[in-house]
C-alpha cells in the first residue's frame, strides 16, 4: 500500500498535518467554493459549513486513513472508508471530483504550512491521498452500479405529513415518475434535497423509518433543527402534494443476517434507524433475541414511540427498556441518562448505536466494559461523521 519510500515522510509529518489539519480543512473549503461555487448547490450543505461538521469531518477522515496506513501496513481502513462512500454517493459525488478537491486541498496545505511542504512531502502526501481517493472511488463505482436506475436523485410526491412526538414529523412520499426504484435495505437512509427560498439546492440524509421494502413509498422522519436549513423547509414550507428529490438509499449500518443477538440503543430521533430494523423483524416474524434501549428527555418527545412499541409486542424475544430525563409519576421508565451498568446484555450481541455523539460516546465505552468487542458495535451518525475528527 503506502511505498516505502513515502513512509518515513508520513510518519514525520503526520502530527504536523494532524495538529494543522483543522485549519487546513478552512482553507480547503473557502478555495473549493471560491473555485467552484456550483458545488454548493445541491452537494455541500451551507449549515455544515457553518457551524464547522464538514471541515472537521473531512479532517477526521484524513487523518485517520494516514494513521492507519503507518499502523497496518498492507491494509485499508475498510469500515472508515466504506461510512464516506455511501456518503458520498447518497450525494451523487462524481469520480471527477477527487481531481478538484487535490487541486485545493494541496493548495491549502501549501498556504498553511508553507515551506514545510518540500516536494518529497507534497509527493508523499498525494500518494496518501490517491490511496483514499482510489479505494473510495472502486467502493462508490460498486454502489452507484446496485441502484436499479442511474440517476442520483429522482422526484418523489408527499402523500402524507404527519405529527411524530413534539418537534418531529414523518413525512410518506410516492414516486413522482416512472425511474425504477431501488429497494432499500432496513437502518439505511437517503438524501433529501430542496430548493430553499433564496433558489440554491441543500441537501440532508434521513433514515428510512418505515415501509422500507417498498418499492411504492419512501417514509422519513425529521426532527426540527433550527439550526439547519433543510429541516425548517421542510417542515414549514413542503405540504402534502408537494414534490421533492430523494437519492437512492444507502448506509451501511444495516441488520445483518444471522442470528446473533441485537442491541438496539438510541436517543431522540437517532430512533429512525431502529424503527425500520424493527418492523423488518417484525414483518420477518423473526425469533432472534432484540434488546431495544432507547432515551428521551421525555416521553412525549419520543418520535416513533407507538411504532417502536408494536413491534417490540410482535417480537417473541424482544424487550424494550425506556430511560427518561423527565420522567412523570409512574411512567414505565428509569429515569435520568441511559446507563447499561444495570442491564443484561445478551452474550454475542451486535449493537447499533444511533443518536447525539455524547450519547454515542458514552453508550460504546459503557458497552465494551461490558464485553461487547469493539468490532460488533456499529453506529450511525446524521451529516459528516465527526466522531472521526475526535
Amino acid at each position: 500500500m503506502l511505498s516505502e519510500k513515502s513512509r518515513p515522510v508520513i510518519e514525520a509529518t503526520l502530527p504536523v498535518i494532524a495538529e494543522r489539519i483543522g485549519e487546513i480543512t478552512k482553507k480547503f473549503y473557502e478555495r473549493l467554493f471560491t473555485n467552484h461555487p456550483e458545488l454548493m448547490d445541491g452537494m455541500f450543505s451551507r449549515a455544515n459549513q457553518k457551524n464547522g461538521n464538514q471541515q472537521k469531518a473531512l479532517a477526521g477522515s484524513i487523518a485517520a486513513f494516514a494513521s492507519h496506513l503507518l499502523a497496518h501496513p498492507g491494509t485499508l481502513p475498510e469500515a472508515v472508508l466504506s461510512r464516506i462512500a455511501h456518503k458520498h454517493t447518497s450525494l451523487g459525488v462524481p469520480e471527477a471530483g477527487y481531481p478538484i478537491v487535490y487541486e485545493n486541498l494541496f493548495a491549502a496545505i501549501a498556504e498553511d504550512l508553507g515551506d514545510a511542504v518540500t516536494a518529497e512531502v507534497a509527493e508523499a502526501w498525494t500518494e496518501v491521498y490517491w490511496l483514499m481517493a482510489d479505494a473510495l472511488i472502486k467502493i462508490e463505482k460498486g454502489l452507484y452500479a446496485r441502484q436499479a436506475n442511474n440517476e442520483m436523485f429522482t422526484p418523489w410526491r408527499v402523500t402524507a405529513k404527519e405529527a411524530a412526538g413534539a418537534g418531529s414529523i414523518t413525512f410518506r412520499l410516492a414516486p413522482a415518475d416512472a425511474t425504477p426504484v431501488t429497494r432499500a435495505t432496513p437502518g439505511q437512509y437517503v438524501s433529501v434535497r430542496v430548493r430553499l427560498a433564496d433558489g440554491l439546492r441543500q441537501v440532508r440524509q434521513y433514515s428510512l423509518s418505515d415501509a422500507v421494502d417498498s418499492l411504492t413509498e419512501r417514509v422519513f422522519t425529521t426532527k426540527l433543527d433550527e439550526g439547519g436549513e433543510v429541516s425548517p423547509f421542510l417542515h414549514g414550507s413542503v405540504n402534502v402534494g408537494d414534490v421533492v428529490e430523494l437519492s437512492n438509499p444507502y448506509g451501511d449500518i444495516v441488520l445483518d443476517d444471522s442470528d446473533a443477538p441485537i442491541v438496539l440503543a438510541t436517543a431522540g430521533i437517532g430512533c429512525t434507524p431502529s424503527a425500520s430494523i424493527l418492523q423488518s423483524l417484525a414483518r420477518q416474524a423473526s425469533d432472534r433475541r432484540v434488546l431495544v434501549l432507547h432515551a428521551e428527555q421525555r416521553a412525549e418527545n419520543w418520535a416513533l414511540g407507538n411504532q417502536m412499541r408494536s413491534a417490540v409486542e410482535q417480537l417473541p424475544n424482544a424487550e424494550l427498556l425506556l430511560w427518561l430525563e423527565e420522567a412523570a409519576a409512574g411512567a414505565d421508565a428509569e429515569s435520568g441518562f441511559m446507563d447499561l451498568g444495570g442491564v443484561d446484555l445478551p452474550a454475542g450481541a451486535k449493537l447499533y448505536l444511533c443518536g447525539p455523539l455524547p450519547f454515542m460516546r458514552s453508550i460504546r465505552s459503557q458497552a465494551i466494559d461490558a464485553g461487547i468487542p469493539a468490532t460488533d458495535i456499529h453506529y450511525e451518525v446524521f451529516g459528516p461523521d465527526v466522531w472521526l475528527a475526535a
